[in-house]
């Protein structure tokens, strides 16, 4: 008999299991220590490209340069830290401050404050440099660039589409709809009109009324099988970046840069970020027990999406998830509320989603969507009226978690199971 320790927000609750029982217990591997600060990291990426001449040798003076750079939900990528270097590496090549302006991909976002320029990009660069948040729903500022092979009409901001050349800046995550987050994602959603976002994002569904989530559309997987992920390159590739820069981080800020060709350096990222956070199991398991990690990463519900997603990769068909995700500013999204509050059923979840596509729609459409499929025991501080059109079942403690889930199980939990202590950033994946 072993005891676990699992976060939850700024506590954690304690967990004992007999050997005989875990399948298995995830971990991700940290990266090798570097003597290098983040800032020295992407200057030797810089100076090392992927399948690309260095930023110096393309760009010259006279030239215009838009920059994309995320927007302030992405503070865990260190904008501040590497935005200030790839501006520095401009410079050097001849194409001074007014010739460059960084463009925030917010997707559809809301505009930010100067402040949070600041907290974005320092002070400094705040100063010197012209900043635009784009907005998607700026249609006299959205270029049409063309259609994908699936339809989508593909509409970018003016700022990326009339400039002479188009730089990327980005933080790489597994994503649970893209695969990965960064590289084309810096296009679609980032600066693209809203049209072409909701056209796009319907690829997270099957096709016909009914039909639910495409299981295909999942962290990992770059496939043509996910076709979100495919749209999104096929759209991209229509204003593809003249370079771009893809770093990696943990807790404490970056801990390698991958700079060049816009897919390929990014996909060099990818396979970093699989290398870190992708573990191998030997099978699913009919429970798993699962926390994000403790706060921040279980600030809310909309959060804890990273944590279900990465759990649904660990349990078999039927089975039951414990899930501990404190969310202590509740749902996080009026349209992950509302997906779960003002709906009865899933049907009449599906018919909302697909009129009017959001993330945090799509979100609260999948916490549904796994409660009818799986046992879904959420321990947090929500209230769990909160969750009562749903099949979701809240409680407050581990203790209480476990209770329900012994009664799910026939009285007993003596079955196979698999334990995620940071679920938000571990990966399962099936051995083989």
């Amino acid at each position: 008999m072993a005891r676990h320790i699992l976060q939850f927000g700024d506590k954690s609750w304690s967990l004992e299991m007999a050997d005989e029982n875990l399948v298995a217990k995830l971990e991700s591997r940290e990266a090798a220590p570097s003597s290098l600060s983040g800032a020295e990291i992407v200057r030797r990426a810089l100076a090392a490209p992927i399948d690309s001449a260095p930023l110096g040798e393309l760009v010259g003076r006279g030239d215009k340069v838009c920059v994309l750079v995320p927007d302030v939900t992405r503070l865990w990528q260190s904008p501040s830290v590497y935005a200030p270097e790839v501006v520095r590496a401009l410079n050097e090549a001849g194409v001074p401050d007014e010739d460059i302006v960084i463009l925030c991909a917010t997707g559809t976002h809301r505009p930010q404050s100067r402040e949070e320029h600041v907290r974005l990009l320092g002070e400094e660069l705040t100063r010197r440099v012209r900043i635009v948040d784009h907005d998607c729903l700026d249609a006299p500022n959205m270029v049409k660039v063309g259609v994908t092979s699936r339809g989508t009409p593909v509409l970018f901001n003016r700022c990326a589409v009339e400039a002479d050349k188009l730089v990327s800046c980005c933080g790489v995550v597994h994503h649970f709809l893209a695969g990965f987050g960064g590289g084309g994602k810096m296009l679609l959603p980032g600066v693209a009109a809203y049209e072409t976002v909701q056209f796009h994002h319907n690829f997270a569904l099957n096709e016909g009324f009914g039909s639910g989530t495409n299981p295909d559309v999942r962290s990992a997987n770059l496939e043509d099988s996910n076709i979100f992920h495919a749209d999104i390159v096929e759209a991209a590739s229509m204003l593809a970046p003249r370079f771009s820069l893809n770093v990696v981080t943990d807790d404490h800020g970056i801990v390698a840069a991958f700079a060049g060709h816009w897919q390929n350096a990014h996909l060099e990222a990818c396979r970093m970020v699989d290398a870190m956070n992708a573990v191998e199991i030997p099978s699913r398991a009919p429970l798993v027990i699962a926390s994000a990690g403790g706060y921040p990463k279980d600030i809310n519900l909309y959060q804890t999406i990273k944590l279900l997603s990465n759990a649904l990769a660990a349990v078999e068909p039927g089975g039951t998830m414990i899930l501990l995700s404190r969310c202590g500013e509740g749902f996080g999204s009026e349209d992950v509320e509302r997906q779960l509050t003002a709906y009865a059923s899933m049907n009449e979840r599906e018919k909302a989603l697909r009129s009017t596509f959001s993330i945090g729609s799509y979100v609260g459409f999948l916490f549904a969507e796994a409660a009818e499929k799986y046992g879904f025991i959420l321990v947090t501080d929500m209230d769990a009226a909160c969750f009562a059109k749903t099949g979701i079942i809240a409680v407050k403690t581990l203790d209480e978690a476990l209770d329900v889930a012994r009664r799910r199980n026939g009285g007993s939990l003596s079955m196979k199971t698999i334990l995620m202590p940071h679920g938000a950033t571990t990966l399962p994946r099936l051995r083989g």
